[in-house]
């Protein structure tokens, strides 16, 4: 399965560590709701079709990214970074690396 990186282009899903689903909230941390924690930790939803997960490019820009995957195919229809841009990840927000883009 390859995964489109917005900043390094198409890499193998290997180079990808799967961060969870892109659709649960998590409770208020001072919370102490005991069923509330319980199921965002254990509660699961299996959907067929397309699914809205997180990923990080762990072996490249190490950028979290949203994929919207279909759970039967494998097709993945969109790639996006979670926070909508990728300043201030690493050295990609550094001078020489804007440099390095604009002669591109």
């Amino acid at each position: 399965m390859l995964i489109t990186c917005p900043y390094c282009g198409p890499r193998d899903v290997i180079e990808f560590t799967y961060q969870g689903d892109g659709n649960r909230e998590r409770p208020d941390p001072a919370s102490q709701n005991f069923e509330a924690w319980n199921a965002y930790v254990y509660d699961r939803l299996n959907p067929a079709g397309d699914h809205n997960e997180i990923w990080q490019h762990s072996g490249g820009c190490r950028a979290h990214l949203r994929v919207v995957r279909n759970t039967l195919t494998h097709e993945i229809s969109s790639v996006a970074f979670v926070r909508g841009d990728h300043q201030g990840r690493g050295d990609h927000g550094s001078a020489a690396h804007r440099k390095a883009e604009d002669k591109a």
